[in-house]
């Protein structure tokens, strides 16, 4: 068996994909959630420390889930290649191993909200049939050195061919049947299809129209709106929920005057309305990207609480997703006026899946993780005293309004520049407060007004340019802003953990 040591690793690898093509094909049945690769993915992720969450978002940015998957991968690779080499004839040492992965398959997929015992089905198959197609290989592989009590010779390769066919056959099956589940996962679904046919709301109150000098025209500075695209994708869900218009329900529970429970025809008694809103989250770092800004079409939060009636003691608003992630949101920064959607459209689009389709949360002002809820389907109305949400059980901050922020946009860093006069331009944000000043200076000499486009609303962030006129060297350009009530940006610097990055950020480039 020694020198068959790439072929023992390789049977072990098709064992493994025999586990996760079964679990993610049975998932189909049962419920995507079951699968056991994305069930011991999601649990990671909900398990994971929020340094860790941090480490990664950091590290790989908006690629977080890939570097994970990618991650899993690799590990489960090498797991895969020692079952091979460890499994013996008769002697399942190398099972044993996917028999033990499988437990922690089945806690994982035991543990997903909503899951019950049939959830585990899909694991515990994928590993009954991928430990007995490595025992069956091995004993082929056995039978090819020694074949009817004689030493093998060229042309006694009847079980090694044997071997190649039903490994070979296995492998194309784990990777059909893995490629089929996911297809299927989405095509039962018909959420595609349901988008395809939704029909955005003409709003009532449509948002104003953005006036001339609102954005900058300076080559690589940040535009005025961002295309969902390009807009940053900061959440926990591994596979991107599929829910159709058809099956959503939002229940308003907890501490209202009377449960409600609203169906998307329901929604038709409200006022939609369109407005333009800035979100960030709160894993932004010092001048990064993890920003955006869209026009949003939906609905005011307040209204449809009003349904329900919110108890004058109830001081969070706990939304949940399909998911089963949960946010906690102030009740007042629902309730106080300002434009706390739920969102069904984006930039005139409906939403993308990724971001939450049929209906999400945007609420200006505060920190996504504590108000930008995707795919919700649940608010609950309590109390801060009573309930965490998923951050705040990891030591994230329970109440997080946004901090003042700005960032250089151009020049690009440890760019090169010709001296002489050069633009320098960015963004700046202080959601629901509003931008009124950002100054720029250049090496730590004296500061500089910039000058502010124009103010599409306290709601947005707000660009801005200022004229330098560089001369060679290596220089280092900061920024800072000041918001709509007179705080200065903070100059300290802090992680983003637990509320949020502070500091001014810099960039480096030299002239000439």
């Amino acid at each position: 068996m020694a020198r068959h040591r790439a072929a023992r690793a390789f049977a072990g690898l098709v064992a493994f994909g025999v586990v996760l093509g079964v679990g993610e094909l049975l998932g189909v049945l049962i419920g995507p959630a079951s699968s056991p690769f994305y069930a011991v993915g999601a649990t990671t992720v909900d398990r994971a420390p929020a340094w860790a969450r941090e480490f990664a978002i950091d590290t790989f940015g908006t690629s977080d889930k890939p570097a994970l998957f990618i991650g899993m991968s690799v590990i489960l690779a090498v797991l895969a290649v020692g079952a091979g080499l460890l499994e013996q004839p008769g002697r399942p040492r190398g099972g044993l191993v996917i028999l033990a992965l499988a437990a922690v398959g089945v806690y994982a997929a035991l543990s997903r909200p909503g899951a019950t015992a049939v959830a585990a089905l899909p694991t515990v198959v994928g590993a009954l049939a991928g430990a007995a197609l490595l025992q069956y290989s091995i004993r082929l592989l056995a039978r090819s050195d020694v074949r009817d009590g004689v030493p093998a010779t060229p042309a006694s390769g009847w079980p090694r061919r044997r071997f190649l066919t039903v490994v070979g056959s296995a492998a194309a099956v784990a990777v059909a049947a893995g490629a089929t589940g996911r297809y299927l996962t989405d095509r039962l679904t018909r959420a595609v299809e349901d988008r395809a046919r939704f029909l955005i709301p003409r709003p009532a109150r449509p948002a104003a129209s953005v006036p001339a000098g609102t954005e900058v025209t300076v080559p690589g500075a940040t535009p005025f709106l961002t295309s969902p695209a390009e807009f940053y994708r900061i959440d926990t869900a591994l596979r991107v929920p599929r829910l159709r218009t058809a099956d959503w329900r939002l229940r308003i529970h907890g501490m209202v005057e009377r449960e409600v429970t609203l169906t998307w025809d329901d929604l038709a008694a409200f006022e939609p309305v369109e407005r333009i809103l800035t979100l960030t989250c709160v894993s932004n770092e010092v001048g990064g990207d993890l920003a955006g800004n869209a026009r949003w079409i939906g609905y005011r939060m307040s209204d449809l609480l009003a349904r329900a009636g919110v108890r004058p003691d109830a001081d969070m608003l706990l939304s949940t997703s399909v998911d089963g992630f949960t946010c906690g949101t102030p009740v007042d920064a629902v309730l106080d006026g300002r434009d706390a959607l739920l969102a069904v459209a984006m930039n005139g689009e409906p939403l993308p899946f990724e971001h939450g389709y049929p209906a999400r949360q945007v609420v200006p002002g505060l920190y996504g993780y504590v108000s930008a809820t995707k795919w919700v389907v649940d608010w609950e109305l309590t109390r801060f005293d009573r309930a965490e949400a998923y951050w705040t059980r990891r030591g994230w901050a329970e109440k997080a309004p946004v901090r003042t922020a700005s960032r250089i946009d151009v020049p690009a860093a440890f760019g090169r520049l010709e001296p002489g006069p050069v633009i320098v331009a960015g963004t700046a944000w202080a959601q629901h407060r509003g931008i009124d000043r950002v100054e720029v200076r250049v090496d730590g000499g004296p500061w500089n007004d910039a000058v502010l486009a124009e103010e599409y609303s306290l709601d947005t962030w707000r660009q801005w340019t200022w004229r330098w006129d560089a001369t060679p060297g290596t220089h280092v350009l900061e920024v800072r802003a000041t918001d709509g009530e007179g705080r200065v940006q903070d100059e300290q610097r802090r992680p983003p953990i637990p509320d949020g990055a502070t500091g001014w950020h810099s960039r480096t480039v030299t002239v000439g």
